[in-house]
């Protein structure tokens, strides 16, 4: 199997995406960014796939994960490492919004600068990718499992895209449209610009798939701080009343609603599973009509 690497620029050519396994590394705000890549050998010009890890952040072993999605659906797979030591938790599945040490005493939380956050940089990487590809309007889907998932649905909460899909896979906890909720379990503690009709409104009409192994019941890694307890006893229950909550407000306003959710039977905490289930078709893609 074909293995490259290449360091990409802003002014980067469809040469540096390489067929099979490969990889980039690419710089935002300064923070140099390596995305594992995988290239089908029949590729004709589908859609990309981004993957986004979790806690353990082996990107190399996502970017595994996903070939057979690439293959299935002629994507092209692009899974980029936040490591531990420029990413901690709070930067990466909480999207580094906010530090809960940085709180106030009383009023809202203290956040860092918006160019900071993971969703700024995953939109960055983004627009990147797209021009290694030389398609800067190439059509793309978000998949995140676990801490991955956390990342994206705090992503989903406060950034816009032209993203197809945002799939929200077994992540430890969510961000309820709920601002009795701290951050980053809800809206609480967040500054009106950030919690507003306006933004639930938003966040409601993503195109967001909250897709669950329905046998997640584990406690390893597992957030069990009490505001996560308050989502639920596990992650798939989590996951369950997510949704339930985002459609009641929805449906309640009288919101768009672009909310999907999709189970896939007899799966657990599993990453590599739960990409080849046969459910991650409706996941990323819809119903077969």
């Amino acid at each position: 199997m074909l293995v490259a690497t290449a360091w990409l620029s802003a002014a980067a050519h469809a040469v540096l995406i390489p067929g099979g396994n490969g990889a980039v590394t690419v710089e935002i705000e300064g923070i140099p960014v390596e995305v594992f890549t995988y290239k089908p050998r029949d590729y004709r010009d589908g859609p990309l796939l981004f993957v986004f890890h979790g806690v353990n952040r082996n990107a190399e072993s996502y970017r595994g994960y996903a070939r057979a999605l690439a293959e299935r659906f002629g994507m092209l797979v692009a899974a980029p490492r936040f490591d531990r030591e420029r990413f901690p938790n709070w930067r990466y599945q909480s999207g580094g919004v906010a530090r809960a040490a940085k709180k106030t005493e009383s009023g809202p939380l203290a956040l860092e600068p918006q160019r900071q956050w993971t969703g700024y940089l995953i939109l960055k990487l983004v627009d990147q990718i797209r021009g290694a590809a030389g398609r800067p309007d190439m059509p793309f889907y978000l998949l995140g499992h676990s801490a991955g998932g956390q990342a994206l649905s705090r992503f989903a909460a406060f950034f816009s895209s032209d993203a197809r899909r945002i799939v929200i896979t077994n992540p430890s906890s969510y961000v309820f449209p709920d601002r009795s909720m701290i951050f980053p379990y809800g809206f609480g503690g967040l500054p009106q610009e950030l919690a507003s009709d306006a933004v639930l409104r938003r966040y409601l009409a993503q195109p967001v798939t909250i897709f669950l192994g329905a046998e997640d019941a584990s406690a390893k890694n597992t957030d069990m701080r009490p505001n996560a307890m308050r989502q639920g006893e596990t992650r798939y229950r989590r996951g369950l009343n997510a949704y339930r909550a985002a459609h009641a407000l929805a449906r309640a306003r009288g919101w768009e609603f672009g909310w999907r959710l999709v189970e896939a039977p007899g799966i657990g905490h599993s990453a590599p599973r739960m990409f080849a289930a046969a459910q991650a078709e409706a996941a990323l893609l819809g119903e077969r009509k």
